[in-house]
């Protein structure tokens, strides 16, 4: 039986977004027939960070075995009682301290330092069972100095899950460190013997493709996709009774693009009377660790109160499909624009109702979003008043919406279920290193769905 070892951190319980693809990539071989060893967090590092969410490890097949690493960020440490005099006195300078720790361990700052944790797991594991394949999914992006440590003693092979990117910001498009740095120098030797190389959208294989000409032919788009959720019909909607927007997701919005959105949304209520009879919901983890809850966009919500306007918490997983099933209509307020795509982009979909694009007109999701039949595309220029539009349309779409229509939508979207999106690169990587190519099992018997 093929063994893999995924460095997933991350992995359920953990409540970050990046949880999902994680999740599925390690069910997808164990399906397949593979032993599969996740490296991940203790859950009280998740605790001190993003939070857990206990209903997303119901969903991880058996064959899973998850081995949680004691190491976490040091920076977000709450224990003051463990603090240096130096820490203690002078955070900052501390703080600069530990960068410099850090960076000089592996170049990236926070995560650096995990750097012997990570490689001493991937080698103890291998000893008592030796791998066939290593899986290094990034951020943090010093678990590809684990994956590199069992190639260089073992010639264990390798795939790069870089989902966003390394040497590229997607919040700007610029580069992130040249080819000379330390990051340039590591990130180039990983790529140039990985067996693949995964982004999730387009304008980031690109990048990697002209970055690394050589090794084009190794770099694959792997979306993230939706996991299925149960949706209840909802009916004809009652104008008088006005409607429910919503918002799900991590808060990765600037407090500038918030600002607009709500704006637009507080002026588009005066001249639109179901509009001054909604509401604009938003559910999802705001900030981490003790800033959870409390940024500035959290705050911005709840100052908008009186536009019915509120923050809900965040939605365990369990439960993520009764919240859609109670709004009318989807609002996707995103960061960033043409390398961002962003994971909710596809359970909006998903959801089948009608989608409010809030992002730049430039942006990655739009390709996912064309062709999807109860859209309204972003405006040429993200601005309060191109919002208060924008809130219009789609008011007036979600009241002519129909369970059918919402039901065509769902059908449209079923191209990118997590499934459907990364099963072929599962199986071509299997494949490729020899694992086995008939599943063992179907999802619901794993306990996958």
């Amino acid at each position: 039986m093929p063994h893999l070892i995924h460095l997933a951190i991350g992995f359920p319980p953990a409540a970050k977004s990046s949880t999902f693809r994680l999740r599925e990539t390690a069910n997808l071989f164990a399906e397949l027939g593979w032993d599969v060893s996740v490296i991940t967090l203790h859950e009280e590092a998740w605790m001190r960070e993003s939070g857990i969410d206990r209903s997303l490890s119901a969903g991880v097949h058996p064959n899973v075995d998850v081995i949680e690493l004691p190491i976490g960020r040091t920076d977000l440490e709450p224990n003051i009682r463990t603090y240096s005099k130096l820490r203690a006195r002078h955070p900052k300078r501390w703080q600069a301290q530990e960068r410099r720790r850090e960076l000089a361990i592996f170049p990236e700052p926070v995560f650096g330092s995990w750097r012997p944790a990570l490689e001493e797991a991937v080698t103890s594991i291998h000893a008592r069972k030796p791998a066939d394949l290593v899986i290094a999914s990034s951020a943090p992006y010093t678990t590809l100095a684990a994956a590199w440590k069992l190639w260089e003693d073992h010639r264990v092979p390798y795939v790069v899950d870089f989902r966003d990117g390394w040497s590229i910001n997607v919040l700007n498009g610029r580069e992130a460190f040249p080819l000379d740095s330390p990051a340039g120098q590591w990130e180039h030797k990983v790529i140039g013997h990985a067996e693949a190389l995964w982004t999730v959208n387009r304008p980031i294989q690109q990048w990697y493709q002209e970055r690394y000409p050589e090794r084009a032919d190794r770099v694959r788009v792997v979306r993230n996709g939706f996991d299925p959720m149960p949706m209840a019909t909802r009916g004809d909607r009652d104008p008088d009774l006005g409607l429910t927007f919503g918002y799900i997701g991590t808060a990765s919005f600037s407090a500038a693009q918030l600002k607009a959105l709500l704006a637009g949304w507080r002026a588009a209520r005066e001249i639109e009377p179901v509009l001054a009879r909604s509401t604009l919901e938003f559910r999802g983890h705001f900030g981490i660790s003790m800033g959870r809850g409390m940024t500035t966009v959290a705050r911005m919500i709840h100052e908008a109160e009186d536009d019915g306007v509120f923050y809900g918490g965040p939605v365990p997983k369990a439960e993520v499909g009764e919240v859609y099933s109670g709004w009318d209509a989807g609002v996707l307020l995103l960061a960033g624009g043409t390398y961002v795509t962003s994971g909710k982009v596809y359970e909006y979909l998903a959801s089948g109702l009608p989608i409010m694009s809030a992002h730049a007109a430039e942006h990655a999701a739009v390709e996912v979003l064309e062709g999807y039949p109860l859209w309204v595309p972003p405006p040429p220029e993200w601005s309060a008043e191109n919002a208060v539009v924008s809130f219009v349309k789609t008011a007036r779409m979600a009241l002519t919406t129909t369970d059918d229509d919402r039901r065509k939508a769902r059908e449209h979207a079923e191209q990118y279920s997590r499934r459907a999106v990364m099963e072929p690169a599962v199986r071509e990587i299997a494949a490729l290193v020899g694992g086995q190519s008939q599943p063992h099992g179907t999802a619901s018997e794993g306990g996958a769905r």
